[in-house]
């Protein structure tokens, strides 16, 4: 166990990325295109994996070599540099809150279901349980924040990445579909009907999320990675990706044993919970949704921070969790995130779209790394070569693809 712990420790800034893309949108995500589509998904979830590794690459070596961060970097090396890092960082802030609210709103009904599941003289609905969870949620996590430590915050990102792997993982052995089926997935296809773009683009919006990129720099700064590093770096940006692609793809394949051959589909929380019971049992729905707690939680705790974080990037590019500033922001984002709950609304379709949205910041992200990973002056004799300048265009139009996909499907979903 301690060879294990300081293995995980080792890679700490890649478990923290897992825990903006890997979270209760990502979840929902999953759930929701197994429940309608099976595996057929699968590629998109493969090709969103396989940028985003190469955007931690990219972000990570770029902090590793030049000890700058991404924001910072933007607004003094771009043109005009100022208003493509605010855009960037705005972007990412509205996108990462309107999230937040979601991710509450799934996880506190996550928590009543289990509840109910043990408890089934309670209501099927709740409001104020429902609301007060949620409170008591954001409190949990504030208190943890305002330690001021990334060492910390980073441990506790571990235990609940954790738990939240092995739960998915041990879920899809339990209903495991056809091997053959699940090979059909990689071969690229959009499904038809209502929702074939919207969830296309909600599964690139939850995988290639632009924090998971833009904050890494800053997650470097913590971990005190320089020029030495770079091997550590290369492999912690690797193994976040693989982790990324494995946990996503054990909750769409269990969903899609559960849910998909019986034509069911996932409109709310319940419905997992009283799918999963006839076919698993009362044990495996409780270790289903305690691994979706745990990837609300994990997400939770650094889009909370996300605001504050790019903030203090944009004016002295310095990772900074201590000042009252870090504080305050924190619980502004705090508020937002009861606005789901506090509404009624349904966390689900919540998630959705705010995960469609998250899309549109994403070209910015890539073409601005792209350049800078390109300078001579900056990067020296570690420049991107043909390789990862390759992945870095192919993701940059993949991205523009995404964003056009993302812009029909919210068209259809507002008409």
């Amino acid at each position: 166990m301690n060879k294990i712990l300081a293995f995980l420790l080792s890679i700490g800034p890649g478990i923290f990325c897992i825990g903006y893309t890997v979270g209760t949108g990502s979840i929902t995500s999953m759930s929701k295109a197994g429940s309608q589509y099976g595996a057929d998904l699968l590629w998109v979830l493969a090709l969103s994996c396989l940028f985003a590794w190469t955007l931690m690459e990219a972000y990570g070596r770029f902090a590793v070599v030049t000890g700058r961060t991404a924001v910072n970097s933007f607004k003094t090396e771009l043109k005009p540099g100022k208003f493509l890092a605010i855009a960037l960082a705005v972007g990412i802030v509205i996108g990462q809150w309107n999230s937040l609210s979601g991710i509450v709103g799934l996880s506190s009904h996550a928590i009543y279901e289990i509840s109910r599941l043990f408890l089934p003289e309670l209501p099927p609905e709740n409001y104020w349980t429902v609301l007060i969870i949620a409170v008591i949620i954001l409190g949990l996590l504030y208190s943890l924040l305002i330690v001021g430590k990334y060492s910390f915050i980073e441990k506790i990102l571990i235990i609940f990445v954790t738990i939240m792997g092995v739960s998915f993982l041990i879920s899809m052995f339990v209903v495991l579909p056809s091997p053959a089926e699940i090979v059909k997935g990689f071969v690229p296809s959009i499904p038809e009907g209502p929702g074939g773009n919207l969830m296309v683009a909600a599964f690139v919006g939850t995988t290639m999320a632009a924090p998971t990129f833009v904050v890494r720099p800053l997650l470097m700064q913590g971990k005190g990675w320089g020029k030495d590093h770079t091997k550590n770096q290369s492999r912690d940006a690797l193994f976040s990706a693989i982790l990324m692609f494995v946990i996503s793809g054990s909750v769409m394949i269990t969903a899609m044993g559960a849910m998909f051959y019986q034509g069911l589909s996932i409109n709310k929380v319940i419905d997992m919970v009283h799918t999963l019971e006839p076919v698993a049992g009362k044990f495996a729905v409780a270790l289903f949704m305690t691994g979706a707690i745990s990837a609300g939680i994990s997400s939770v705790l650094p889009i909370l921070m996300v605001a504050p974080l790019l903030v203090s990037d944009y004016k002295n590019g310095k990772l900074d969790v201590n000042s009252k500033f870090f504080k305050k922001l924190t619980a502004v984002a705090c508020v937002v995130g009861l606005s789901v709950p506090i509404l009624g609304a349904n966390p689900i379709f919540a998630q959705i779209a705010t995960q469609v949205a998250n899309v549109f910041v994403l070209p910015l992200a890539i073409g601005g790394i792209l350049y800078l990973v390109n300078q001579p002056e900056i990067m020296k004799e570690h420049r991107a070569g043909w390789l990862l300048n390759a992945g870095l265009i192919l993701a940059f139009i993949f991205s523009c693809v995404i964003s056009y996909i993302g812009f029909l499907a919210l068209k259809d979903l507002l008409l």
